[in-house]
Formats: C-alpha cells, sequence, structure tokens
C-alpha cells in the first residue's frame, strides 16, 4: 500500500512537470492538472488516514509535496489566465 502510495505521489509530480515543460496554449490544460493534483491530495489524506498516519512520516511528506505542487499549479493557472 505504501509503494502504491508514494508511486502516486511521484507520479502526480511527475505529471506536475511535464505540463510545466510542455508548451501551454491554453490555461484550461494547467486547470485540468490542477484538479488531478487537488484529487490526489484527497486520496492521500484518505490513505494515511486508512492507515492510521503510521508511515514513518513519508506519507505526511508526500501530501504536503501534493500541496506545493496544487499551489504552484493554481498560480500557474492564474498567470496563464492573465496573459491571453
Amino acid at each position: 500500500m505504501l509503494k502504491t502510495l508514494v508511486f502516486a505521489c511521484c507520479a502526480a509530480c511527475l505529471l506536475a512537470g511535464a505540463v510545466q515543460a510542455a508548451e501551454v496554449r491554453d490555461w484550461r490544460d494547467l486547470h485540468a492538472v490542477h484538479e488531478k493534483v487537488q484529487q490526489s491530495i484527497k486520496d492521500m489524506e484518505r490513505a494515511r488516514a486508512a492507515n492510521h498516519y503510521d508511515m514513518a512520516g513519508h506519507g505526511a511528506k508526500a501530501e504536503e509535496l501534493l500541496r506545493q505542487a496544487e499551489r504552484e499549479l493554481h498560480e500557474a493557472v492564474e498567470a496563464a489566465k492573465h496573459a491571453q
């Protein structure tokens, strides 16, 4: 379970990085990724609760990284909206 959780977090971070590296033509692309990261945060919260928050700190760290990615994506969406 922990390996799957860590893999999902890494995949979400890689996806966010790929989106930022790719040429963005429309802020809606970023918004779609933003929503996926928000869903990943909810999934992480449920997974941590199901494991009684006992993941040697790795679950909390992964959740914080997802929250950082969510904030950056939010800022990217806002910047892309204003650039059009």
